[in-house]
């Protein structure tokens, strides 16, 4: 089984102490939830007060702001009045930004391509999931959207084409196809859902090759859409991660620099309340809609498959009589049986997600009286979800930035793998303290409740300019309360499952037993070994199993013994060293298989 980076980082938010299933190339299912953790307060306490506390907030804002035309736009302050930030949005400065860039996006395909091809040792991953993906999404919502000026294709692809004009000495390069109205933004929407089936399910999304590969394709593709219809339409309707980012960065309280050209002189650079650029008085379109909520239907896909709730589900299905001739052809044709009910949920997660969505919006409707679509009203009140789409990022993926994002800090000395020490970092060693369970996950509860209170706070605004009266408003409102209400103690008990419902090994703690295993089920038994202790071990089962025995190593699992698809295995190991040795074995097929198991420590 591929690396579960949901699972490192459930763990990591329990205890710190397992950050090494982050680079897993192997089964890390065993340490998907950790130990359990015991919160200061019964966990139906922590889900009841955050969902009354959003509920409150409700109630605050509609005794205060009760009028229609209140605007946050009179609020905003022009940074370039400050003469030494003017520098920042230099040309010379955003040259030298998009050159940085440039050369990182190099490096990482070179990285991937060529070096060590153990994610342990490779730039590659690391930088992708934890730096680019996590971080940067961080500095979008939180500080201000840095990714125009970064962003390696568009860089690219501008200078290409500036070179090409002086060379041809025309002022276009490109086809410019007139772009279809009717298309939208779904060119980014399936992209984006491309790429959280690459991160949450691909078995080799931290292969650096692979990872690499993935990239060069998605390149080719983007650079094929800004030749097509020009640079800027490309832009904001087909490539993911510009949308991606432009959405998180409305959250932010420093907007992007004015110009009256693409790579013209910025005139205006205005910092602005948080939230504030989530207001809106025009309906989004419909595939704009669509991709708000699958941005936020992915990262609580994500936390949902860290959940028990996740595994007896995916086993209830493979049981289930109406479906087990599916699975037993897709088992059949090679496939995996877990991937394909993970792609298959991947699919339908988002569009149950934007059918309560647009439930709650037609409730909406007719709470108002308003005369407005259902999809008119859908687009109006949608950004009143990216908040939401924020606190679920930052609680989900804060521990994993803060401990696991600092294996980046080798690897910048050793990009390739190749015992280099650039910076004379390559020996630094993960701190896994610097974040405890504790704080995360307070944090956890305050990013859930400040992000739903800012989502009911952007849907009251919303409603206050939509609608004819503040009554109007006021009613509409309700609807979107109960649904936030709802989302927040769904969330919060989402985040807690890792925290408070380890799984029970306890069934592996004798030597010996027989042990039936679920599809897609694990068993788990692990020995504190001192050097040389031999360990002997047999099983038998009556279905091929998945077996390894490991131990973690830094930020790494090390396998003693890794074989797949076996039913019989009868060997031993000798420790090489002090440490715990852990016995796991995994049923992938859509079976049941019995197991038989016998350990001898000597």
């Amino acid at each position: 089984m591929s690396l579960r980076r949901g699972a490192c980082r459930s763990l990591l938010a329990v205890s710190g102490a397992a950050v090494s299933g982050l680079f897993s190339a192997a089964p890390v299912r065993a340490h998907a939830f950790g130990p359990r953790y015991d919160l200061p307060l019964p966990l139906e306490l922590y889900v009841a007060g955050a969902g009354a506390a959003v509920a409150l907030s409700f109630v605050i804002m509609a005794l205060i702001f009760r009028g229609q035309r209140a605007h946050a736009g009179s609020m905003k302050f022009d940074l370039l009045r400050l003469g030494p930030l003017r520098m920042l949005v230099h040309p010379v400065a955003i040259g030298f930004l998009q050159t940085a860039s440039v050369g990182l996006f190099l490096l990482l395909l070179a990285a991937g391509l060529s070096g060590q091809q153990d994610p342990t040792r490779n730039f590659a991953p690391a930088f992708v999931w934890i730096v680019w993906w996590v971080g940067l999404a961080y500095v979008a919502a939180l500080a201000g959207n840095v990714w125009p000026a970064i962003n390696p294709w568009s860089a690219i692809h501008g200078g290409v084409e500036r070179l090409l004009r002086r060379l041809a000495k025309r002022r276009r390069t490109d086809v410019r196809l007139a772009y279809p109205s009717w298309l939208g933004v779904w060119p980014a929407i399936l992209v984006f859902w491309l790429f959280a089936w690459f991160e949450l399910i691909s078995e080799s999304s931290m292969a650096p090759a692979t990872l690499a590969t993935a990239i060069l394709l998605y390149s080719v593709f983007t650079w094929l859409g800004m030749a097509a219809f020009g640079r800027g339409t490309w832009l904001a309707h087909g490539e993911a991660f510009s949308l991606a980012f432009s959405v998180f960065g409305r959250f932010a309280p420093i907007g992007q620099p004015v110009r009256e050209q693409p790579e013209g002189r910025a005139h205006g650079w205005f910092i602005r309340p948080y939230a504030s650029a989530l207001i809106v008085t025009e309906p989004c379109r419909v595939s704009v809609t669509v991709f708000v909520v699958l941005m936020l239907s992915t990262v609580t896909f994500d936390g949902l498959k860290e959940t028990p709730l996740w595994g007896v589900l995916l086993q209830r299905i493979a049981l289930a009589p109406a479906f087990h001739a599916v699975l037993r052809t897709v088992h059949d044709l090679g496939f995996d049986v877990q991937a394909a009910l993970e792609t298959s949920m991947l699919a339908l997660f988002p569009a149950l997600v934007l059918f309560v969505y647009l439930g709650f919006c037609w409730l909406t409707k007719r709470a108002s009286g308003s005369a407005l679509s259902l999809t008119e009203i859908a687009g109006l009140f949608v950004f009143s979800l990216v908040p939401i789409a924020i606190a679920y990022h930052l609680a989900h993926y804060l521990s994993y930035l803060l401990i696991a994002g600092q294996a980046i800090i080798p690897l910048a000395s050793d990009p390739f793998g190749r015992g280099w020490d650039l910076f004379g970092t390559a020996d630094y060693a993960i701190d896994i303290a610097v974040i405890g369970a504790k704080s995360v996950w307070y944090a956890a509860v305050t990013a859930i409740v400040v992000g739903h209170v800012c989502g009911i706070g952007v849907a009251h605004f919303v409603a206050l300019r939509a609608f004819d009266s503040a009554k109007m408003a006021l009613r509409s409102q309700y609807p979107l309360v109960i649904l936030m209400v709802a989302y927040t103690m769904a969330g919060l008990w989402i985040l807690a499952q890792p925290i408070v419902a380890g799984p029970d090994l306890g069934a592996l703690r004798a030597p010996s037993g027989v042990v039936s295993l679920a599809p897609f089920e694990f068993r788990e038994l692990c020995f504190n070994m001192r050097a040389r202790d031999r360990l002997l071990y047999r099983f038998r089962s009556d279905g091929p199993l998945e077996f390894d025995i490991h131990y973690h190593d830094g930020l790494a699992i090390r396998y003693a013994v890794q074989p797949t698809a076996v039913t019989v295995r009868t060997a031993q190991i000798v420790a090489e060293a002090r440490r715990e040795y852990c016995l796991m074995w995994l049923n992938r097929s859509p079976a049941q298989a019995s197991l038989r198991y016998q350990t001898i420590k000597r």
